[in-house]
């Protein structure tokens, strides 16, 4: 089924409440609510605008939030832990690994290094492509199609 505009604009500001890292999390019924939807309808429309479900979604901007933390500022991993709104060290940290691929302790270790400017990410952790266009000269296309 299609969105209209207002149901559009419905679900991406769901997608914004559940980005957002405050002290109430809504649940799914409560977002469910506000997009004007049943939550099994919610979810599965959920999934088709956005590419996954709103579960996932919190999680991943969570883990989000808690590699920039980690990246970023003088943090331990436990403060990054309860600042997200994960309520368990243990499970923030396996979680962490799972998804980045190595605990939250070591990355902190490897990344805040790389930190130039405090509060923005180094350029070694930008997409590859970003970083090679930011190297070459002005004058290096005519056009913006031959970049």
């Amino acid at each position: 089924m299609l969105l209209r505009h207002g149901g559009f604009q419905r679900m991406c500001r769901v997608r914004d409440r559940l980005t957002a890292l405050d002290e109430c999390t809504p649940t799914v019924a409560e977002l469910a609510r506000e997009a004007r939807l049943s939550r099994s309808h919610f979810i599965r429309q959920f999934e088709a605008i956005f590419g996954t479900t709103p579960h996932q979604f919190r999680i991943d901007a969570r883990l989000d939030a808690a590699r920039r933390l980690l990246a970023t500022t003088s943090m331990s991993v436990t403060d990054v832990c309860m600042e997200v709104g994960c309520s368990s060290l243990g499970s923030f940290s396996d979680l962490f690994r799972r998804r980045v691929g190595e605990p939250p302790s070591t990355y902190q270790r490897r990344v805040r290094p790389l930190v130039q400017v405090p509060g923005q990410l180094p350029p070694s952790i930008a997409p590859g492509c970003l970083t090679l266009m930011a190297g070459l000269p002005r004058d290096a296309f005519r056009t913006f199609r031959e970049a």
